[in-house]
């Protein structure tokens, strides 16, 4: 048996077992599947924030249609569809947001008035809170995209991450600690 046979076979058997309720297959599987993700991802993304972005997508799609696989078909054939389309979902956002921005050469100028220069500063330190948050360790990342900008309950974000509420609580705080630290220039 070929070992992209052998594989595709583990990790039927994996979902399956997840779809049972067994976690720690579950989490084995995620943990496996991440690499593939990212290469389906790379194919049609090149920068790194990118691929995460589109690897965290197919991974929360994922747990919320888990419940559809049949075990009897195979896996990476299913896992692979999701990861397209999700990429492909990626790359329609970036161009419909790309159609509708104006680029505008004066963003960083100076202006008399005190609360322009605060706006454009608070635009500027929003590009970097971009980037701080695309460095968070997936888990920190996951936490503050779910409780801070999505703005769910605990509960909520419990639910959907498949994280304790202790686990989320602990990651976020890590996380904001994290922005600080990197947006006050003390980069770790």
């Amino acid at each position: 048996m070929s070992e992209e046979l052998e594989t595709d076979r583990r990790w039927s058997l994996l979902m399956a077992a997840a779809q049972d309720g067994d976690r720690a297959a579950y989490e084995r599987l995620l943990r496996e599947i991440v690499p593939f993700i990212r290469a389906v991802a790379a194919r049609q993304h090149r920068r790194h924030d990118r691929i995460e972005e589109v690897t965290q997508e197919v991974l929360l799609t994922l747990h919320r249609v888990r419940h559809t696989y049949d075990p009897a078909r195979p896996f990476r054939h299913w896992l692979a569809a999701i990861a397209h389309r999700r990429s492909i979902d990626a790359l329609r956002r970036r161009f419909r947001t790309e159609a509708h921005e104006v680029a505008d050469d004066t963003a960083y100028e100076t202006f008399a008035d005190p609360a322009a220069n605060r706006t454009v500063e608070a635009s500027a330190a929003s590009d970097g809170l971009g980037d701080a948050i695309a460095g968070l360790s997936p888990s920190q990342r996951e936490a503050i995209e779910l409780l801070k900008l999505r703005e769910l309950s605990l509960a909520e974000a419990s639910s959907l991450s498949g994280k304790s509420i202790a686990a989320l609580k602990v990651n976020v705080h890590r996380a904001i600690k994290a922005l600080r630290q990197r947006l006050a220039g003390g980069e770790r």
